[in-house]
């Protein structure tokens, strides 16, 4: 017997496959074969608006009847789409959440931060540098006495004035 092997889970319960499947093929031979589902087969899109743009489509190509099993297949075909692009969108937001800092075998190659960090000291420093040409400007300008009486000579010196302030 080819049931007799020690690894064989039927055998050591005491179930007789041959037997079993002979008794399930006489009392339910009707039903052997056939597909059942659990569920209804609903469509996943609205089935009218949906018949509705298939039908705009089809006018627009010269077809004039489109079946009801066109609008259950393009909506199973979304659907199906639809889960396809949610499961790639989802493997690559649990790629992107992975951290290799810690991981030995990567190395880091450049870090963002610090460059930023960097650029926006030198920014910080460019900035101070023209403050102070600014200043030393309007300083010369506040001592600076000059015979003519020039309108820029005296805005200067006014500006002069409330940066001392």
């Amino acid at each position: 017997r080819d049931d007799d092997d020690i690894n064989d889970v039927a055998s050591m319960a005491g179930v007789n496959l041959s037997e079993e499947s002979a008794r399930i093929m006489a009392t339910n031979s009707d039903l052997v074969g056939t597909q059942i589902q659990s569920c209804k087969d609903e469509p996943f899109l609205a089935a009218v608006p949906l018949h509705k743009r298939i039908l705009e489509t089809a006018k627009k190509l010269g077809i004039t009847d489109v079946p009801a099993e066109v609008v259950t297949f393009i909506s199973h075909a979304t659907q199906n789409r639809l889960r396809t692009v949610i499961e790639k969108v989802t493997v690559i937001t649990q790629h992107r959440m992975e951290s290799y800092k810690d991981d030995e075998w990567y190395e880091q190659a450049t870090d963002v931060r610090s460059q930023l960090k960097f650029f926006e000291q030198l920014e910080r420093l460019e900035k101070q540098r023209k403050d102070e040409q600014e200043r030393e400007i309007l300083l010369k300008a506040a001592k600076s006495r000059s015979r003519q009486e020039d309108p820029e000579q005296a805005r200067l010196k006014q500006k002069a004035k409330e940066v001392s302030r």
